[in-house]
């Protein structure tokens, strides 16, 4: 019954807690991009591919105990940082969801920022095109970001090592 709420728990859960609503928005739908069952549906938004679905169930996760949405005052504004809770440990011993998680693959991911997270999932947003139109699409979507082509470079060679 709340087979995408576990999920999201068991994602959090694995990565040992993530910082950052956009971070996690970014991972869960970088993962779903390489395969992973999450059923959300995303659309372009100002920061890349967004889930208003997900953005949802975080908050029944929350509401419900299973996670800790802690706010964190950074220099000039405020950051979530996600962490499972007891509960949500309790729940995820009594969830028969599956969930094939690659642990570097969502290690690497976390400790990337969400800045290239964003570029990463926004290449994946449009990877219909052919490279040079991503690479194109990029630049007209997120001008105000000034990705250089060393920035597209390095998220091509991390799409790589993930698709891997």
């Amino acid at each position: 019954m709340l087979d995408n709420h576990a999920k999201l728990v068991k994602v959090i859960a694995a990565s040992e807690g993530i910082v950052g609503r956009k971070k996690l928005q970014k991972i869960i739908y970088i993962m779903k991009k390489l395969g992973l069952p999450f059923e959300e549906k995303y659309t372009f938004y100002f920061y890349g591919p967004y889930s208003e679905e997900l953005s949802l169930r975080i908050e029944e996760i929350t509401n419900l105990g299973f996670v800790s949405e802690v706010r964190e005052k950074k220099s000039n504004y405020y950051q979530y940082r996600y962490q499972v809770t007891e509960q949500g440990e309790d729940f995820l011993q009594h969830s028969n969801t599956e969930l094939p998680l690659e642990q570097s693959l969502l290690q690497e991911m976390k400790e990337q920022s969400s800045r290239f997270l964003e570029l990463v999932s926004t290449m994946l947003y449009f990877d219909h095109l052919p490279m040079p139109e991503i690479e194109q699409k990029v630049q007209e979507v997120k001008k105000k970001s000034n990705y250089t082509p060393e920035d597209i470079k390095e998220a091509w060679a991390f799409i790589d090592r993930l698709q891997k």
